[in-house]
């Protein structure tokens, strides 16, 4: 009773194919990879001391001083 069987995962398996369509399946999946072999590069880079792909750029954080100002207009 604890486990589902083939036929079981089978059924969700074709429920999910009519929900989504196996054009976006495929979409997600490929998305999926990339996001994934993305991650596996850069905790590699980080793993062997590349400082280049995994240095945060020196304008986060900065303090940006200025005015801001309503801009209004008018009809003329």
């Amino acid at each position: 009773m604890g486990s589902f069987s083939i036929w079981h995962w089978l059924i969700v398996l074709l429920v999910v194919v009519l929900i989504f369509g196996t054009k976006k399946l495929t979409n997600i999946g490929k998305d999926l990879g990339g996001a994934v072999k993305g991650f596996k590069e850069g905790v590699k880079s980080a793993q062997d001391g590349d400082p280049g792909k995994t240095e945060v750029p020196a304008s986060v954080g900065q303090i940006i001083e200025g005015e801001a100002r309503k801009e209004t207009h008018s009809k003329t």
